[in-house]
């Protein structure tokens, strides 16, 4: 397919083609290799579209599917020790508050950033650098993500281990070692196998973590009372403001949570008259939706505990896999027990973990690929987070589980409240920040103030109150902290810059919009110049110096800017 000249609209604009609509074009094809310096991130971004924007043609899911996908994401095990870990400090009436607080938050703040992915199809770190951070600026929240990814792998791959020590006699540093490999076949592929292990096993999953509950209420409901009324180690239990922040700057850091559901959200079809409902059901669901789960989870986690406290301790307590076999051993033959406790902590690592390498890749890409200008493979950056992940396993990082979690929950929760208040306030409500997200080199300044002003105060201060060096007395109030200046520091930051900052130019120099009829991001295709393939409408822009469309991945891997566009005038 070859392209022919369009007008350009503004006076430095390049002269640029539209090709054929999406109607009638393929899927993208894989031609025989180019000369251009991208090709091999071209060639291994097909399948998962590591650094771009999903493509029309590519996303062939209905939303329940994408969804369910989703979801099958969240089947991790460390809800469970969260909700123990708290309830065993601060008792279960604290705890059962600070997790409907966290879950309040993480829904509020995960609701725009699922739509934006679900809307335009693009993942997190693309949404960041449109909204406050610019270009170069989100790297910083890229590595933070990636950082939430090896961490929670972590978590769980101990999990995991627990599991096959108990099952089968296994060594925990071979368990981690075990737990880390596995996932390795899986995560190569994508998307396409992603979804069919999430959707296959979701419904096991759900069988084996909810059937112990009901069995135990049903058969003795004076578990319910002795639930509700423990009071934690402190013997106090009465619920107050500084047990529940502590608990709930535990849970928060589950907020960054929302960057994995987005990155099978990005994949959702385009919002239509004929799939509006379950186009919405799918992206409140698998978005913001998925914190009703987790918060579940975690309820069920303070159950569990206190349930088995009195049989096996507080350190067993907390170990989902113990959770589970004393809630097995009470409803069905011993012979059973242990294999079926192990089956599910297999299941739900296997599904999380798949997520997290998956994920964790992306983000490492993503800011490895900007700052170098290189591109060494998504699978080089799976294997470095299984890596991290590995290491923190072998240190024991299980034991100390609430603390490291309390420390990242500061940052985590200032990044996404940043990017949250940046498109709910800057962009709908203030105007300062365009509606329309921009991920594309060229079009975005490499840093903008807003985003990254707003982020580092509200998570250094925060980090800070979490350290102690404020007094005792805030220490709780930290994650606090982090959701009030965040909020606060995102519009005002805006308002001091007047927005200056966030478009380098006002077009790319293409005069077909980036939307279609319906507000969907064009479907119309073009070729990219210089690796020679074909990418729909959002994802290209004019070359600067060949009178022709380069895609964002060539803009990306161009080391020495010739195809960047010149700086625009952008009113103030």
């Amino acid at each position: 397919m070859s392209t022919t000249e369009s007008q350009p609209t503004e006076a430095d604009r390049v002269p640029t083609a539209a090709a054929e609509s999406p109607s009638t074009a393929p899927p993208p094809p894989t031609p025989s290799p180019p000369d251009a310096a991208g090709d091999q991130a071209v060639r291994e971004t097909l399948e998962d579209y590591t650094l771009r924007f999903a493509p029309r043609s590519y996303r062939r899911w209905t939303p329940m599917v994408v969804a369910t996908t989703a979801l099958g994401g969240i089947a991790y095990m460390a809800d469970f020790s969260i909700g123990a870990g708290i309830a065993l400090a601060h008792g279960s009436g604290n705890a059962l508050v600070a997790i409907a607080v966290a879950a309040v938050v993480i829904f509020v703040t995960g609701f725009p950033l699922a739509y934006y992915s679900a809307r335009y199809n693009i993942d997190l770190d693309l949404i960041t650098r449109g909204s406050g951070f610019g270009y170069y600026g989100s790297v910083l929240t890229s590595v933070i993500f990636a950082s939430f990814t090896f961490i929670f792998f972590a978590l769980e791959g101990s999990i995991m281990a627990q599991g096959l020590l108990i099952g089968f006699g296994l060594p925990l540093w071979l368990g981690y070692l075990v737990s880390t490999l596995m996932v390795i076949p899986l995560v190569i592929y994508g998307m396409k196998a992603l979804s069919r292990l999430q959707v296959w096993t979701t419904p096991v999953w759900l069988l084996l973590m909810v059937g112990p509950l009901v069995y135990l209420v049903a058969a003795d409901p004076g578990t319910v009372d002795a639930f509700l009324s423990y009071a934690g180690t402190d013997g106090e239990g009465a619920v107050d403001t500084a047990s529940v922040l502590l608990g709930a700057g535990v849970c928060l850091s589950l907020i960054a949570q929302i960057g994995e559901q987005i990155d099978y959200l990005r994949f959702m079809p385009p919002k239509t008259a004929a799939n509006r409902r379950s186009w919405w059901t799918a992206v409140v669901m698998a978005g913001p939706g998925w914190v009703l789960l987790g918060a579940l989870k975690q309820a069920i986690g303070v159950f569990l505990a206190v349930h088995l406290l009195s049989q096996a301790g507080p350190v067993a307590a907390t170990e989902p896999i113990r959770q589970f076999q004393a809630a097995f051993d009470a409803m069905m033959p011993s012979w059973l027990v242990i294999p079926l406790a192990v089956v599910l902590v297999v299941i739900s690592q296997i599904k999380i973990n798949v997520t997290n390498a998956y994920s964790g890749s992306l983000a490492w890409t993503n800011s490895f690929t900007r700052v170098t200008r290189r591109y060494p493979g998504r699978m080089v950056f799976v294997l470095v987070n299984l890596g991290f992940a590995l290491i923190l396993m072998e240190a024991d990082m299980f034991s100390f589980l609430n603390t490291v979690l309390g420390f990242y929950a500061n940052t985590a929760i200032a990044w996404v409240v940043t990017v949250a208040t940046d498109i709910m306030v800057n962009k709908y409500l203030l105007g300062l920040s365009p509606k329309q997200p921009e991920f594309r080199r060229g079009m975005l300044y490499a840093v903008n103030p807003v985003g990254v002003v707003a982020f580092t105060a509200s998570s250094g201060l925060s980090i800070a109150l979490y350290f102690g060096l404020f007094g005792d007395t805030l220490q709780p109030y930290s994650p606090v902290a982090a959701v009030v200046l965040a909020f606060v520091l995102t519009p005002l930051t805006a308002l001091a810059t007047r927005g200056r900052y966030y478009l380098r130019r006002t077009g790319d120099g293409i005069a077909e919009p980036l939307l279609d009829a319906e507000g969907n991001p064009s479907g119309t295709v073009y070729d990219c110049h210089v690796c020679r393939r074909p990418y729909e409408r959002p994802d290209v822009a004019a070359c600067q110096t060949h009178g022709a469309v380069v895609c964002s991945l060539c803009l990306s891997t161009d080391a020495v800017g010739d195809h960047v566009l010149p700086a625009a005038f952008t009113k103030l």
